[in-house]
């Protein structure tokens, strides 16, 4: 049995697809981008302010599942510039202790929805 996790704190899809599925305990949230929940507009600037953005976005989402970034077993984070992705994990390393940091791997892309720069999905594990 699976069960859709809604959240209005987090980016409404943009497409046809839900911002997570919890599917018994293992929880799978949607790639997330910078988008601002409040807005709908994109947060530009610095790709350290998109990635904060996206944290936000993808714990929101936890939380909505009733969970938290300790929960999270794996992350795929997608980057159009690897060039960016010191950036990228200064600000990921703030939300992620080494101690119970998940698996995790980093793709350089083409292009991403919106043409975003960053874009992280998530797989956790809940209750």
């Amino acid at each position: 049995m699976k069960k859709i996790i809604q959240t209005e704190h987090a980016p409404a899809p943009i497409g046809p697809y839900n911002q997570a599925v919890l599917a018994g305990n293992t929880l799978y949230v949607s790639g997330q981008i910078a988008l601002d929940p409040a807005t709908g507009e994109l947060v530009q600037g610095s790709i350290e302010a998109e990635t904060e953005q996206v944290l936000k976005n993808l714990k929101a989402v936890l939380e909505a599942a009733g969970a938290g970034f300790p929960n999270v077993v794996k992350t795929s984070i997608f980057v159009k510039d690897m060039g960016q992705f010191g950036r990228i994990n200064a600000v990921y390393g703030q939300y992620f202790d080494p101690e119970w940091a998940p698996a995790r791997e980093t793709v350089e892309v083409a292009n991403l929805p919106k043409y975003v720069n960053v874009e992280i999905s998530a797989i956790a594990v809940v209750g």
